[in-house]
């Protein structure tokens, strides 16, 4: 975990980076293009978008106009809610694809389980077909909790490699995690930042000032060294190669315990049991 193209490995072998780029909310176009080739140019090599977020298409020009060779990238994308099932999967990652101009992705993820409609384990055998036909490298969730999980265990083949979850100092999802690592489900942050709102945060100020870090880069760092594969969203060039500068100190046990204690199971966003929008 020393550099920016350092990976954690998968439980089928694939290497996935500890750090990437998320992109939801980066419009389209000019805006999604610029920020995912700096961070390319910053040396990061993991992108994670999804259908919901509209911008696929950028992602797909700023990969194609890079200079990085493709099996040296990392690319993430998610099916959405309404295209739950197996059919409807499977036609949906064709469509994300021709939007990505790839012709194979990294890791494809349900977005949501939406448990109000019942398909997720249908939508998951979808993910096991492209997962074998090839077209995927690994196949994932996110969003899920424990329950959810236990079900495609319980009724699929293979079990999911990735798990991207609301991760934080004051959401640490410490039962998920523990299951993620008995089962050897990769868990994964999504606003790891907490959306800013921890910046300010008193003890995370005085850690980072006693490395000479920036908040942001203690959490990133915290969240690397919990075993916690992240993705900080950012479409300032300053600030993509700021969370990128995570690799040249390491926080002590005792620090680490300090940002421990900072959890109130305190979700910011919506529950998964009962998000439903389609």
């Amino acid at each position: 975990m020393n550099t920016l193209q350092s990976t954690t490995t998968l439980h089928n072998g694939i290497k996935m980076p500890w750090l990437g780029l998320g992109v939801f909310l980066v419009k389209d176009g000019e805006e999604v293009v610029n920020s995912v080739k700096t961070a390319l140019e910053v040396g990061y090599r993991s992108i994670d978008t999804a259908a919901i977020y509209r911008n696929e298409e950028g992602v797909g020009k700023a990969i194609a106009e890079s200079n990085v060779p493709r099996e040296d990238l990392f690319i993430t994308t998610k099916v959405w809610n309404a295209d739950q099932g197996y059919e409807a999967t499977l036609e949906a990652f064709e469509v994300s694809m021709e939007k990505l101009g790839l012709d194979y992705l990294d890791l494809y993820l349900i977005h949501w389980p939406l448990p109000s409609q019942g398909k997720y384990v249908e939508t998951w055998k979808a993910l096991e077909k492209l997962y074998k036909d090839g077209r995927v490298r690994a196949i994932g969730v996110s969003n899920f909790k424990v329950h959810h999980l236990e079900e495609i265990i319980a009724n699929c083949e293979i079990i999911p490699m990735v798990n991207q979850v609301e991760y934080h100092p004051r959401f640490n999802q410490q039962e998920l995690h523990e299951f993620c690592k008995k089962h050897g489900i990769q868990l994964e942050a999504w606003s790891p930042l907490m959306q800013g709102g921890l910046l300010e945060e008193p003890t995370l100020v005085e850690i980072a000032d006693k490395y000479n870090k920036s908040t942001a880069q203690v959490i990133i760092r915290w969240d690397i060294q919990t075993g916690v594969v992240t993705i900080p969203k950012s479409t300032k060039a300053h600030r993509i190669a700021e969370n990128a500068d995570v690799f040249d100190f390491e926080l002590t046990q005792e620090d680490m315990d300090k940002i421990n204690t900072l959890n109130l199971d305190q979700r910011q966003f919506a529950d998964p049991d009962e998000f439903d929008k389609i």
